[in-house]
């Protein structure tokens, strides 16, 4: 049975942005939202006054990332958009604060998501904004 409650306009699987490679993003985003909120939380709630920046910032990467997998699997065309302008954002905040981290390690004493432009996560958090925009500006091209 069909379902007569959507109130999208897009014919079906048009602005779908969670098919292919998209399903991959995904869960790679998914799983950066889990690492970054587990371990924000974690520093914030137990040593915040240790290192108030780095744990800031991996809240930051934390909320970017859990925008973005929601945008993602919302798709249509304005979450596209919105998930495009948030991971060109990501990319410039891996880039300032990986940049920022060796440049000037004694303003972090404990390392972010973001540090060293994510030697701690296998920079991921450098390759996965990247690749998002491509996924991304492929989707509009195909829509």
């Amino acid at each position: 049975m069909p379902d007569t409650n959507t109130t999208t306009t897009e014919p079906a699987g048009r602005g779908r942005l969670v098919s292919g490679p998209g399903l991959l993003l995904v869960w790679l985003y998914g799983v950066m939202v889990v690492g970054a909120v587990s371990r924000s939380a974690y520093q914030m709630s137990t040593e915040f006054d240790r290192a108030p920046l780095a744990y800031s910032l991996s809240g930051a990467a934390a909320l970017a990332y859990a925008f973005i997998t929601y945008s993602l699997v919302r798709g249509g065309e304005r979450a596209r958009k919105a998930a495009l302008v948030c991971c060109a954002v990501e990319l410039a905040g891996v880039l300032a604060v990986g940049t920022w981290t060796l440049v000037h390690p004694e303003a972090f004493p404990d390392a972010t998501v973001w540090s060293d432009f994510g030697m701690g996560y296998l920079f991921i958090p450098v390759i996965l904004p990247i690749t998002g925009m491509l996924w991304l500006r492929a989707r509009r091209d195909t829509a």
